[in-house]
């Protein structure tokens, strides 16, 4: 390896056969390529000559983020109006009627109201609209009505009334002696005015509902994967649990048999007591081995994996109205079967919030003799439905494969009037869990 502090000079002779190197000195600020590096001095003046410009954007940025959101709603909406009074001055004349100014007034300082009452706004700002110059408080409300309210009636209605608005020529004389071209350009023209704002309040309402989706989806995946690591951890217990059993259980009890015969036929005191120790050692061994294949045969949950006693914090922050209904003493369950009864109705509510999120729903959680019901049942979705994405579709899959492992079932479908539930049983005896597990 050659030194930092030397270069490496090759030369061939005249022959061309033999290569002659010599290592010379590095001169001061000459790298290893043997060009001269800049130094640090005219990297320092380089830096300073150029200017951060991605630096004072970022910290604008960053301190126009660090305000509290009521200071930003309420600079927006200073900016609105002020846009909206500028529209209205611009193209004020000279001599116009004093109700068309007052109503074009009054249509731009609604604009203050829009977020809370978005449809009554737009309403407000009609008449300034058609009578006055308030063309542009009349398109901001529109577009709030738009991004507030999703594409609805109120939403499609909106945009007729401010393209009417924008083609009717007030007075009404003066419309009607438009010629059929000029005409036309109005309509032309209204319709571009109504069209921008609803279709910018439509491309914003899809965005955030597209953000909350992919996030919802996230989760649902996660806790999809989840589940079935679970479920196959699981099922990698209880087969190791099912070969130590038919297995090693199997070679110790031939053991303990082999010592017991050995006892009994053996003619010296030492050997019966060898064939006394093996045969207690072999006896004990199998106890340790059946307590191991239960505890295999167990299935492990999370040490903070919920279960049914947050059944009410969860379905508070579900987002959708739930009535839940409770039966029996819940809090004597098995810890394996109240975790697999929440995950169930999660994942029931996770599907009624993506596929019916305004419907009615029911929770029934139901301790009977032998058995725990879990049955989560939505009504028919009413009004508009939010756009459908994809999702990993494992989630019922995997409760199903759960609710086998304890020996239960889960069984989902629609229903008669348009509704879906979702129903679970789990055995809650002593006998039938064993047998599950055995299974």
């Amino acid at each position: 390896m050659l030194n930092r502090t030397h270069r490496t000079v090759t030369a061939q002779d005249t022959t061309g056969c033999r290569v002659i190197g010599l290592r010379l000195p590095l001169q001061r600020g000459e790298g290893r390529t043997g060009r001269r590096e800049p130094s640090a001095g005219q990297h320092q003046r380089t830096a300073e000559r150029r200017p951060n410009v991605g630096g004072a954007t970022q910290l604008v940025l960053a301190r126009a983020a660090a305000w509290p959101r009521s200071h930003r709603r309420m600079l927006v909406d200073v900016a609105a109006v002020v846009l909206s009074l500028l529209d209205m001055l611009l193209v004020f004349p000279k001599h116009s009627d004093l109700y068309s100014s007052l109503l074009t007034a009054l249509a731009c300082l609604v604009l203050v109201f829009r977020r809370r009452y978005p449809f009554l706004v737009l309403l407000a700002t009609l008449p300034g609209f058609l009578t006055g110059w308030a063309t542009l408080a009349g398109m901001i409300a529109l577009y709030e009505v738009a991004k507030r309210r999703g594409w609805c009636w109120q939403t499609a209605a909106g945009a007729v009334m401010v393209m009417a608005c924008d083609f009717v020529l007030w007075p009404l004389s003066d419309f009607l002696s438009l010629d059929w071209r000029e005409l036309g350009l109005r309509v032309l023209w209204a319709g571009v005015r109504a069209s921008m704002p609803l279709a910018l309040g439509l491309l914003v309402t899809t965005r955030k509902e597209l953000r909350r989706r992919i996030k919802e989806l996230a989760a649902i995946r996660e806790r999809e994967e989840t589940l079935q690591a679970m479920a196959i951890r699981a099922e990698e217990r209880t087969k190791l649990a099912r070969d130590m059993h038919d297995v090693v259980s199997h070679q110790v009890t031939l053991i303990a048999m082999q010592a017991g015969a050995l006892k009994v036929t053996a003619q010296d005191d030492v050997s019966r007591d060898i064939a006394t120790t093996i045969r207690t050692l072999s006896t004990r061994t199998l106890d340790e081995l059946r307590q191991l294949v239960d505890v295999l045969r167990t299935p492990v949950e999370s040490e903070h994996s919920p279960d049914l006693a947050d059944l009410d914090r969860m379905v508070s922050d579900c987002g959708i109205p739930v009535t839940v209904t409770k039966r029996g003493p819940l809090e004597d369950l098995p810890r394996s079967v109240s975790g697999a009864a929440y995950r169930t109705v999660q994942e029931a509510l996770t599907n009624v919030r993506k596929h019916a999120s305004a419907a009615a729903t029911s929770v029934l959680i139901q301790v009977n003799a032998d058995e725990l019901l879990v049955q989560v049942s939505n009504e028919r979705p009413t009004g508009r439905r939010a756009p459908v994405l994809p999702s990993g579709g494992h989630g019922l899959l995997g409760l199903a494969e759960r609710a086998e492992l304890l020996g239960g079932s889960l069984t989902a479908g629609p229903r008669d009037d348009g509704g879906f539930v979702v129903t679970s049983r789990f055995p809650v005896t002593a006998g039938a869990l064993v047998e599950a597990h055995r299974g």
